[in-house]
């Protein structure tokens, strides 16, 4: 088992190495140095930019080169205050020899010791090369993404001009310029980024994730600006014919060996198979395709960002289901995705993938892609540290001159991910309450404190009010609804968390349905009773003049009889009729004295007029008196 495993790693080594080399080459990318002074030795040179630290893209740099008398190689930290920190407004430029040691060491002294910039000559009589991190080593995780300076790596013929001025005392001053580094046709740069979604592949997975968490924001604006034009990409290898039914190759490889991933352990016999990294790989390329159709391309940074977040291998979630997940919270259509990817299994070309071997190769000024991670702006490698500000200003330094963004012309930047589909993160419409909460670098999907009342759950799909006070806030997320006057609620104050359906519902408590009680047999079983069903409870009533006890669910006689209910009328008649009686017995009183109040007053005036009459007819009766006379 163990020599079929050397056979197959040696193998896909051989066949990645002629895939490569199939009319393609490896470019690299070149600054130019010039020597201004002294004015003899004034000349023009190319420069191999160093893959580490930041390249001055679209500027340049004057200093005076300086050469150590000890340590030439750079190999052991410098003596010393920062020996070489320039005392003057001239930065120095320190001339180091290859060998020994790894280049990036070399800069990383010379960084420590003042230097502004580090050049290594070359030992050989060759072409120039590229100097790259190294790859895997542990004594150099520390200090690769510390170097900040640019460097550049010089053919032996021009480090010995360098160092032959310098040995005769002559002051050395050249000029490394990165103008033309960085190919600056029109106002909109087109950039990619070569990349992989395995997480476990050391410093290099490391450095390409952080960047692309970083670079996010940048990304965003650039391209919703109508700035810049973003293209991910994937490298894949296909599996030597030999051993395409071979377990190891089934199980890195997809549509029958020709699209492949090494072992993501590199141990084929437990953990995830390449395979699962190359179907992913697959995936992320079509969300890009699939959100680039909706307008919506820079999408891709939010779902692999959340993805590297959701769904690592470290923490064992690196699955379909995962990433349908994340896909959800995105608003991205998961069926056009699936259909875009295609049938892993079938004997078929795979169009997306042959479309990535494809560009893989070189061509034209652009080389091949051998390093992951590779950022290529306007058709041309970058170098240096895939940092954001420094990949920000060579992409900038890809605009024509006086078309630049107004990003790349200030240090400041901004911008609200919230604001386009919540960020993906959970919100409460209702309550106006999200999860998302914007930073510098982006966003991040977080459970929020509201009103004292704090949320708890992934920030992405979930979010629930936890503690007291909770049902104050959209009734904590619980299920509430009002009808015929009555209101019933999921949310109680006596639980801290949670949802649960008051009586006569039931349900999950986020969405409670009322309990047919007089169908489910629940109620209202006595002998006799007829049931109708009310929102939220029952009506119950029993058979003849029986009374319903809800809390016994029993009938019960009414206690009542023939000689009470006579009784009671004849006491109601009688107070009745005694109302009536007074009633008249009160209007004939009050008549009575009336009139004889009256009568007494009116006899105050007539006894003069009963008098007087009184007279006249008595005269009238009695006979003339004697001595009396008519005249």
């Amino acid at each position: 088992m163990a020599i079929l495993r050397y056979l197959w790693v040696a193998s896909w080594v051989v066949s990645a190495a002629l895939f490569l080399s199939v009319e393609a080459r490896f470019v690299v990318e070149k600054n130019s140095i010039s020597i201004l002074s002294p004015y003899n030795r004034r000349s023009k040179h190319n420069g191999a930019i160093g893959n580490f630290g930041v390249p001055n893209y679209g500027g340049s740099m004057v200093g005076t080169v300086v050469y150590p008398d000890k340590g030439a190689n750079g190999c052991s930290p410098f003596e010393g205050d920062k020996p070489f920190k320039s005392k003057s407004n001239r930065p120095n430029i320190l001339l180091l020899d290859r060998g020994e040691c790894f280049f990036a060491s070399k800069v990383w002294h010379g960084q420590q010791a003042g230097a502004a910039a580090v050049l290594v000559a070359d030992t050989l009589d060759e072409p120039l090369i590229t100097m790259d991190s190294p790859e895997g080593s542990s004594n150099a995780d520390g200090y690769i993404e510390k170097i900040g300076i640019p460097s550049a790596f010089i053919e032996r013929s021009f480090g010995d001009t360098l160092k032959d001025a310098l040995k005769k005392g002559e002051h050395v001053v050249v000029k490394l310029d990165w103008s033309e580094s960085m190919p600056h046709p029109d106002e909109r740069v087109e950039f990619e980024l070569w990349t992989n979604s395995n997480d476990e592949c050391g410093v290099r997975c490391d450095e390409q994730m952080d960047f692309i968490k970083n670079f996010k924001g940048h990304a965003q604006i650039l391209e919703k600006g109508g700035y810049t034009k973003f293209t991910p990409h994937y490298i894949t290898w296909y599996c030597p014919q030999p051993f395409i039914d071979s377990h190891q190759c089934k199980s890195q490889c997809i549509n029958h060996g020709r699209y492949c991933a090494p072992d993501p352990e590199q141990n084929f016999g437990e953990g995830y198979e390449g395979k699962d990294v190359v179907f992913e790989n697959l995936r992320q390329l079509c969300v890009h395709r699939v959100a680039n159709e909706s307008k919506r391309p820079w999408v891709w940074w939010d779902y692999v960002t959340d993805f590297h977040i959701r769904c690592s291998m470290k923490q064992k979630r690196y699955s379909k289901e995962c990433a349908e997940d994340v896909m959800k919270s995105l608003n991205l259509p998961i069926e056009k995705i699936k259909d875009c990817m295609g049938d892993p299994e079938a004997d078929v070309e795979n169009q997306v993938l042959k479309t990535e071997q494809d560009v893989q190769v070189g061509h034209g000024s652009r080389g091949d892609v051998t390093i992951l991670p590779t950022l290529v702006i306007n058709d041309v490698q970058y170098r240096g540290k895939l940092e954001r500000t420094a990949v920000l200003k060579a992409i900038c330094a890809g605009f024509k001159e006086t078309t630049e963004p107004a990003i790349c012309l200030s240090g400041d930047l901004e911008t609200n991910e919230c604001l386009d589909h919540n960020g993906g993160c959970w919100q409460d419409l209702k309550a106006n309450v999200t999860a998302c909460k914007d930073t510098f670098r982006g966003r991040v999907c977080d459970c929020p404190l509201v009103n004292g009342v704090q949320y708890k759950g992934d920030g992405y799909s979930i979010c629930q009010a936890v503690g007291p006070g909770r049902c104050a806030i959209n009734n904590g997320g619980c299920w509430t609804d009002t009808k015929d006057g009555k209101t019933f609620s999921a949310c109680l104050e006596s639980n801290i968390a949670g949802c649960s359906c008051p009586h006569g519902f039931h349900g999950d408590g986020h969405k409670c349905v009322d309990v047919d009680e007089c169908k489910e047999g629940l109620a209202c079983k006595c002998d006799g009773c007829s049931c109708k069903n009310t929102w939220g409870g029952y009506d119950c009533k029993c058979a003849g003049n029986k009374l319903y006890l809800m809390d016994q669910d029993t009938c019960i006689e009414r206690s009542a009889s023939k000689v009470g209910r006579f009784l009671t009328f004849f006491v109601l008649a009688a107070v009745v009729g005694a109302v009536i009686a007074g009633y008249i017995f009160y209007k004939y009183r009050l008549r009575s004295y009336m009139d004889s109040e009256i009568m007494a007053i009116m006899s105050q005036y007539m006894p003069l007029d009963n008098q007087h009459v009184n007279q006249v007819v008595h005269h009238e009766a009695e006979p003339l008196r004697q001595g009396s006379s008519s005249v």
